[in-house]
């Protein structure tokens, strides 16, 4: 008697929930770059919803996706060993927000490679799903974060092994120091730090031509520079910066004339995160024939502008008790009368810090929430003489003598605020947090011996992440969150939103009703500031790479720099 032995197919999966899952997760994955403008929450449940799906994925897969036990207990391990063994082997720019993305690939891949092995052969089905899912994770591991793009914060990836602009930098600098010197005396600030004079993004007493292509800028130098989002502060010959170089964080002075390295003071310190990459991110200040810098992991100096020669250097962790927030300290240090002051945050009553400009020794310390991308500023607010600093609090105006609260006004938020607020006047004070949240007027008056303020009204219409704005006529101009947009100050309403730069920067031309705006993707942009429609006069390309620092226009002469390079351009006068 023969007997014929037959193999039975295993029995079918149940896909359609894994199906809906997958498509539910890239669905919110993908919908914060489409969606013109982004709020909190949406980027929020874009962030949470991925997760959750990938989570029910595995809970389908181990419940009720009707694969045999073992089949169940082989994909489900093999997807944790894979995770595991990605998170080790993976760069270290992708662990963290990183991890969590291949993590979502992995689980996607792998539904992918249950559907297709229907077509394939049904009994490998978990073989070819756990194939598919090791795919994705061997990318993973093939790759590094570069960081991301304002707004829908889409990551840049690069190989891993593809040498960095930094490192493209450092191997250039090897061997080198300063190449030049400079013997004539510092000369006025006349861009004594962040945004100006006023830290304000206003320059007063320029016009500039309309038509770049009759009248082109003319470059006068262009240079490698470390990574870093420091912007510049200029007097007479000498500019100076902040970069990144290796491991060592650097304050540095170049001629402003042709590029040239005049000196830098370096120092042992690294800061990095994988959505803003490496480098300091404050501004050093002029003051007084003085020069101060504060870097990302909080040592704050004091130095000879001509030489770089330390005066004297302070520790905002060890003085705030306090750790780096998530994008490092950016605040750009402010002199008044003989006090240095800067932002650290924390728990204790050290959010806001006072040194003496002679010594360096702390001389008060003020309560200021728990973290702030912003730094002081020294204002005229009803009357007041204050310094209005900006935290995930809210705005507190503080005495610049002893550092006492003279108004505080409370929108406390958890996320970060990174923004200056905007003095209006007198008394008026606008103060803005991104992520959809939007932009708030506060008018302040006078009471008795003390202040009140009362909110005017919160808006929609313009909500700036770390891009600043300025008022001109009436208007307020900015970008919502990477458009550039115009409010009406006296409403808050929209008057016109057009012209997609991405997370820039601008600067206001009052003199000329004009903003001269640097987008996020290196275009150097005129624009005219009128709340009728957007206008744009001309353009040229700068960079080619991501571009997040402050723009600085001396005369007919602007500054612009990134995380890779830096340029002098010489700018056609109207």
């Amino acid at each position: 008697m023969s007997s014929q032995s037959t193999t039975s197919s295993p029995s079918p999966l149940r896909l359609w929930p894994a199906i809906a899952l997958f498509a539910i997760l890239w669905v919110f994955r993908f919908l914060p770059r489409v969606v013109e403008d982004p709020s909190l929450q949406l980027l929020m449940t874009a962030f949470f919803v991925p997760l959750a799906c990938t989570f029910l994925i595995l809970v389908w897969w181990v419940a009720a996706s009707r694969a045999t036990w073992r089949e169940r207990i082989v994909g489900l391990v093999g997807l944790l060993v894979l995770a595991v063994i990605g998170f080790f082997v993976g760069h270290p720019t992708i662990r963290g927000f990183g991890t969590l993305g291949a993590i979502q690939w992995g689980a996607s891949a792998f539904v992918v490679g249950l559907v297709a092995s229907k077509w394939i052969r049904p009994e490998r089905r978990t073989a070819v799903g756990l194939v598919a899912a090791a795919l994705v994770f061997g990318y993973w591991a093939l790759v590094r974060m570069d960081g991301v793009w304002g707004g829908d914060f889409k990551a840049e990836r690069s190989w891993r092994w593809s040498r960095t602009a930094e490192d493209e930098y450092l191997a250039a600098r090897e061997g080198r120091a300063g190449d030049a010197s400079l013997d004539e005396p510092l000369g006025e600030a006349e861009w004594p730090g962040f945004r100006g004079p006023g830290r304000d993004g206003v320059v007063p007493g320029v016009r500039l031509a309309e038509d770049w292509q009759a009248r082109p800028p003319r470059e006068l130098w262009r240079i490698p520079v470390g990574p870093g989002w420091s912007s510049f502060a200029v007097a007479g010959r000498r500019v100076f910066t902040q970069e990144q170089r290796g491991d060592l964080e650097a304050v540095v002075a170049y001629d402003a004339t042709n590029g040239a390295e005049l000196w830098a003071h370096e120092y042992a310190s690294r800061f990095f995160e994988a959505m803003g990459g490496a480098g300091p991110r404050a501004t050093p200040t002029l003051a007084g024939g003085m020069l101060f810098a504060l870097g990302a992991e909080g040592l704050l100096h004091r130095l000879e502008p001509e030489t770089g020669n330390v005066v004297w250097q302070a520790d905002l962790r060890e003085d705030s008790q306090r750790e780096p927030p998530t994008w490092g300290f950016s605040s750009s240090p402010l002199v008044v009368d003989d006090l240095v002051i800067v932002h650290a945050g924390g728990e204790v009553d050290r959010g806001v810090l006072a040194y003496g400009v002679d010594d360096g020794r702390l001389r008060w310390g003020a309560p200021a929430g728990g973290h702030s991308y912003s730094s002081p500023q020294l204002s005229w607010v009803a009357g007041e003489r204050s310094l209005p600093m900006v935290t995930d609090e809210g705005i507190a105006l503080y005495d610049p003598a002893d550092g006492s609260v003279l108004w505080k006004h409370d929108w406390p938020i958890n996320a970060y605020r990174v923004l200056q607020p905007l003095i209006v006047g007198e008394s008026t004070l606008l103060v803005s947090t991104g992520q959809g949240v939007g932009t708030r007027r506060l008018d302040l008056r006078r009471d008795g011996t003390g202040l009140a303020g009362e909110e005017r009204w919160t808006s929609r219409g313009m909500k700036p992440d770390f891009n600043d704005y300025v008022a001109y006529e009436g208007s307020v101009y900015g970008f919502d969150p990477s458009i550039l947009a115009c409010i009406d100050l006296e409403t808050g309403e929209r008057r016109w939103k057009g012209g997609r730069y991405g997370a820039g920067q601008l600067l206001l031309l009052p003199d000329a009703s004009q903003l001269l705006v640097i987008g996020e993707k290196g275009d150097l942009v005129l624009v005219r500031a009128t709340p009728e429609r957007h206008e744009e006069l001309t353009r040229m390309k700068v960079f080619e790479s991501k571009t997040w620092n402050h723009p600085v226009l001396v005369g007919d002469r602007l500054y612009l720099r990134n995380a890779e390079e830096a340029v002098a351009l010489a700018m056609p006068l109207g």
